[in-house]
């Protein structure tokens, strides 16, 4: 699975994380069919590893598992399934367990010496978190030096600012609790969150 062209491809990445996700299939398959099926499961919620391996039975479905600070998270949630990693900040040592586990990692990075740390340990692309906090135009900042640097923005992004960023450079957007809120996810309540989900493909696809 090649991540990098998955997201330029699919301009979007979804972000779950709740306190309690009671049908991870159903959860996947609904993401997937509304055309957002680059999923990652946050590992701060409770028993993420067991969801991503229920959710990873899903066709089509890209899993991943995100918040991955430690090696033994990656090593586990690779082991459920997990096809790339994610980290909110730089974790170099959880680049490494991933090179050695054979799958992509995205770090996330703020500042032009993070990003380059985040390129220099191997990251595929880099996730700019928290992107709202600056605006788009400082992801357009960032290309500056960094032309050819992958960014994908994070934090804040929702179906009505994000084009905004994909108009700044990013190859992707991460639709978060504006598309998955956490209520909705302990509720399963999946027509509500494939309605959000195909409103923020629909604003991405459009660009």
């Amino acid at each position: 699975m090649n991540l990098l062209a998955e997201l330029r491809a699919r301009r979007a990445l979804c972000i779950v994380r709740a306190p309690r996700i009671p049908d991870p299939v159903g959860l996947t398959a609904t993401l997937v069919e509304a055309g957002l099926p680059i999923i990652e499961f946050a590992l701060t919620t409770p028993d993420a590893a067991g969801l991503i391996e229920k959710a990873s039975t899903v066709d089509g479905a890209i899993l991943g598992a995100g918040t991955v600070l430690t090696l033994a998270q990656a090593r586990d949630a690779v082991n459920a399934g997990a096809r790339f990693l994610l980290t909110p900040g730089l974790r170099p040592r959880v680049a490494e367990q991933a090179a050695r586990l054979g799958v992509p990692i995205m770090l996330g990075a703020l500042t032009p010496t993070e990003v380059a740390d985040a390129v220099d340990a191997g990251s595929v692309a880099v996730k700019v978190f928290p992107a709202a906090r600056m605006g788009p135009g400082y992801l357009r900042d960032l290309h500056g030096p960094y032309p050819d640097v992958p960014l994908v923005a994070s934090g804040g992004i929702h179906t009505g600012n994000a084009a905004d960023y994909l108009d700044a450079g990013a190859i992707a957007v991460t639709a978060g609790s504006g598309v998955v809120p956490a209520d909705l996810a302990a509720q399963a309540r999946l027509g509500e969150i494939r309605r959000r989900a195909v409103e923020f493909a629909d604003a991405v696809t459009r660009q």
